[in-house]
């Protein structure tokens, strides 16, 4: 049975006010200093850790500085240079084809708008909402990666298992201030506390509110009672 929108609300506040506060500073950790820099780290960091990314991103930044870069050079220049990063065949050819539809339909910028990333290729709706929220200071939804998937199911705040369907259940219930947020406090919290494997409960800041505790009986904050 789904968890109710009520205390669904009620979760969402709490696991709110208690990362927040646990993780002040959270942000992004991707390295870059304009949009397209932003957009290529993110393709990259699609199932490879953000500081393997980082670790080739300041050379290849340097031999691809803009869109015109990408869309000249031959796949195996940029393959050469992400070698180290997670599929880098696939991603070789993503950021030509980046480059050259850059440079063909938005004049070697990078658009503003969920339509025209999402029809760049390798980009889907996660790897455009980071381009919208920390590119263009634009919020049209909440990112999902594999550590916000992974809290929201332990937290009882979404029963659903498709990042899409994720967002759109974090959506409804997550205040749209937060929606940028909520990311960077959940992969916080997932990589320092709540990891895949061995989530250490017992120094959990939710371990009183979270169904899926080892440690306490956690507690419904809508009704006040232990969860079932």
């Amino acid at each position: 049975m789904a968890t109710p929108l009520d205390t669904r609300e009620a979760q969402v506040a709490e696991v709110v006010e208690r990362l927040s506060a646990a993780y002040p500073d959270a942000t992004i950790s991707l390295e870059f200093s304009n949009r397209l820099e932003l957009l290529v780290a993110v393709i990259l960091s699609a199932q490879c850790p953000d500081e393997r990314v980082n670790a080739v991103t300041e050379t290849l930044f340097q031999r691809f500085p803009d869109a015109e870069a990408y869309a000249e050079a031959d796949v195996d220049e940029i393959r050469e240079v992400i070698s180290s990063i997670t599929y880098p065949n696939s991603k070789a050819e993503y950021l030509q084809g980046v480059g050259e539809t850059l440079v063909e339909d938005h004049d070697g910028a990078v658009p503003d708008t969920m339509s025209d990333l999402t029809d760049l290729p390798g980009v889907g709706r996660k790897t455009a909402n980071v381009v919208l929220q920390h590119g263009h200071d634009l919020t049209e939804g909440v990112v999902v990666d594999t550590h916000v998937q992974r809290l929201s199911r332990r937290l009882g705040i979404t029963e659903e298992e498709r990042p899409a369907a994720i967002e759109e259940d974090l959506m409804e219930v997550v205040p749209r201030e937060h929606w940028k947020l909520w990311t960077h406090w959940l992969i916080s919290h997932g990589r320092a506390t709540c990891t895949a494997r061995n989530p250490d409960c017992e120094d959990c800041v939710l371990a009183d509110v979270c169904p899926s505790s080892k440690v306490d009986e956690p507690i419904d904050l809508a009704s006040g009672t232990a969860w079932n």
